[in-house]
């Protein structure tokens, strides 16, 4: 027991004085290093530094004096410390601190691996399938001619469509970017289907008693089984309140959130593999384009913020004095992360509402697409909130020609500067003049170092004489051939300008199914008119003149004060000019961490050439019959070299000295 006793006494001790000469030694270093490293250069100084010693120089004899053994102490604990020191280096420079997860991230990266493996290999298996494989080993030549593309792009749909609710949402956000595709993908993508067989009662019972807290059979008056629409993201069920109210139940499908999840952090990986990679994906914005799309995406699985965006569109309509448009209003009692309850709107899809459109009459036609219109252009221009996919499976016609938009689940959005931008674009295109859609273009994208403006220009003078001259306008080509003029040229588009183009081409189908034959463009000149007018409106211009003055009114109060100061100041000669320099924290570090290494530097060259000449001198005077003073001075500044040397390999090793 007495043995086992001292065994366990000697190890603790050796392991705390481990643990201390550990501390000891990133203490030195003057770097935050991880624990389990130290521990491991501690431990290998400890192993080989006595065993360094003794090859170097032999252990004093029993007759040594304590000068001697003094020093041969201090010179085994001086080359234990650089060996540990040496160790870390070396662990910083093949491992760098950070690039390996502790044991619980190992744990939990290892079965975040498995899981992406097992999907990767489901996409692997997709793609193919659908014969992908042969145009990724070959893709330069793999599509050339429009047919090869055309057949690429159906390839690519059906793949997208089998790999499952992320990749279809993907592919039908890549469809909105003519300015990223050429156009046999955009034609191809916009088919694709967001649907998907029904679940059972059961499981959407279950959801529903989850979220609202109580079976659907206690909450609702009656609720249909059978479901009304059935997605990729959410199943939809006709209902009615207790108090009699229609209302449809969207419901989410059980799981579909972690599916997302784990599919958008595999579109993470491999969008940051190829940007590190490939040329190609960088210029395309690969990382901005997938985590824009994860952004999107994960609002659009919290139906709390559908819920919000149909308010907020709700209060837009009120303020654009809309009177033949609206949207289903929710009932946010019943509202929850999961389960949407909203009112069941009256009407036929548009797609299929002609019989109804037609005992409408031409001219009420004509007016709901005029409202219609003007709505779409209040979103993008005025209220910054739109709808970003208002074809017209999104729209229901009531028998009186009401419109009731639906699937705000997504919406996009536009700041105050952006929103000013587009309305210069909008208006310049409805004009037809090239200088002016060149300049509003140009504010609107992300320009390159260099940009040819005189060519710009002459394009954009060829689109709208194309597209735009006699006879009726596209608009949807001319955005089109907008898009690859801005890919040929490398402007970056950002994704929710790119949002409200898509949104306006998509609306031209939308208003020729309400109202056969209707111009868009003139329409579109003449809501710039009216908005033009609107704005030099006596009204309109007295509420910015007072928004300016309230604006202006402090500045103007306080600057008689600040020039009668300065005036004083100039007559007395107190007048002082003060500038910062550096006044930024991050140039203030950034030049301390450089003057510290330089100074490091200089003491290790400084030291090294010290001990050199020492050696070169020595012994001096005497310590013992064979060390002199000069042996111990010139050993002592060679290993405050090593140890300065050691602590500028690890910092240059990582990049840069922590604070």
């Amino acid at each position: 027991m007495i043995g086992f006793l001292g065994a366990q006494l000697y190890f603790w001790s050796v392991l705390a004085s481990l643990v201390l000469f550990a501390l000891f030694v990133r203490r030195v270093m003057g770097v935050r290093l991880g624990m389990l490293r130290t521990l491991v250069a501690a431990a290998t100084g400890a192993t080989l530094g006595p065993a360094v010693v003794v090859g170097l120089l032999p252990p004093p004899d029993a007759a040594a004096t304590d000068p001697e053994l003094l020093l041969y102490t201090a010179l085994m604990s001086v080359v234990v410390l650089v060996v540990a020191m040496f160790t870390l280096a070396a662990i910083e420079m093949l491992v760098p601190d950070g690039s390996l997860p502790g044991p619980v991230s190992a744990a939990r990266e290892l079965r975040s691996w498995l899981r992406r493996t097992g999907r990767y290999l489901r996409i692997v298996q997709v793609l193919a399938r659908h014969g992908l494989v042969r145009f990724l080993r070959d893709g330069r030549q793999g599509a050339r001619t429009p047919e090869q593309r055309r057949s690429l792009a159906r390839s690519l749909r059906r793949a997208l469509e089998d790999a499952g609710v992320t990749f279809v949402k993907l592919g039908q956000q890549l469809s909105t970017r003519r300015d990223l595709l050429p156009p046999e993908f955009v034609a191809e993508l916009s088919h694709l289907q967001d649907d998907a067989g029904p679940l059972a009662w059961e499981a959407v019972e279950a959801v529903l008693t989850a979220e609202l807290g109580a079976p659907p059979s206690d909450v609702f008056a009656s609720i249909d089984p059978e479901p009304l629409a059935s997605a990729s993201v959410a199943q939809v069920h006709t209902a009615r309140t207790t108090d009699g109210h229609d209302v449809v139940v969207k419901v989410q499908r059980p799981g579909i959130a972690s599916q997302v999840a784990r599919d958008l952090d595999i579109l993470d990986r491999l969008a940051r593999t190829l940007t590190a990679r490939a040329t190609w994906a960088r210029h395309l914005g690969l990382n901005d384009l997938v985590r824009g799309f994860s952004a999107a995406l994960t609002e659009e699985l919290d139906f709390r913020i559908e819920r919000d965006n149909i308010a907020t569109v709700a209060a837009g309509l009120e303020a654009s004095g809309a009177t033949r448009i609206a949207v289903p209003e929710p009932q946010p009692r019943w509202c929850t992360a999961r389960v949407l309850v909203m009112e069941r709107m009256d009407g036929t899809p548009l797609g299929a509402a002609q019989a109804v459109l037609g005992r409408l009459g031409e001219n009420r036609r004509r007016a709901v697409a005029d409202e219609l219109l003007r709505v779409v252009a209040d979103q993008i221009v005025r209220h910054g909130v739109f709808h970003v996919d208002l074809h017209p499976g999104n729209l229901l016609v009531a028998d009186d020609g009401t419109l009731a938009m639906l699937d705000l689940g997504s919406v996009g959005r536009l700041g105050t500067a952006s929103r000013a931008a587009v309305a210069r674009l909008f208006v310049a295109l409805a004009d037809g003049d090239s200088t002016a859609v060149t300049d509003a273009l140009l504010e609107v994208v992300s320009r390159p170092e260099a940009v040819d403006e005189t060519r710009v220009e002459q394009e954009v003078g060829e689109i709208l004489a194309q597209y735009a001259g006699a006879g009726p306008t596209r608009t949807a080509p001319a955005v089109a051939a907008l898009f690859r003029l801005v890919a040929r040229h490398r402007l970056g588009v950002p994704a929710q300008v790119a949002a409200a183009f898509r949104a306006l081409a998509t609306l031209e189908g939308t208003l020729d199914a309400v109202a056969g034959g209707y111009d868009l463009v003139e329409a579109a000149r003449r809501y710039a008119a009216d908005q033009a007018g609107a704005a030099i409106a006596p009204s309109a211009v007295r509420r910015t003149v007072e928004t300016e003055l309230h604006t202006l009114l402090p500045v103007l109060r306080r600057l008689p004060r600040r020039v009668d100061r300065i005036a004083d100041a100039v007559e007395h000669g107190r007048l002082r000019v003060h500038v910062r320099l550096l006044a930024d924290p991050d140039d203030r570090r950034f030049l301390t961490r450089l003057w510290h290494q330089a100074l490091l530097a200089l003491l290790a060259s400084t030291a090294g050439l010290m001990s050199v000449g020492l050696f070169a001198v020595a012994p001096g005077p005497l310590v013992s019959d064979d060390v002199g003073v000069y042996h111990v001075l010139g050993v002592g500044l060679l290993a405050g070299c090593l140890i300065l040397v050691m602590r500028l390999l690890v910092v240059f090793f990582r990049g840069a000295q922590d604070d």
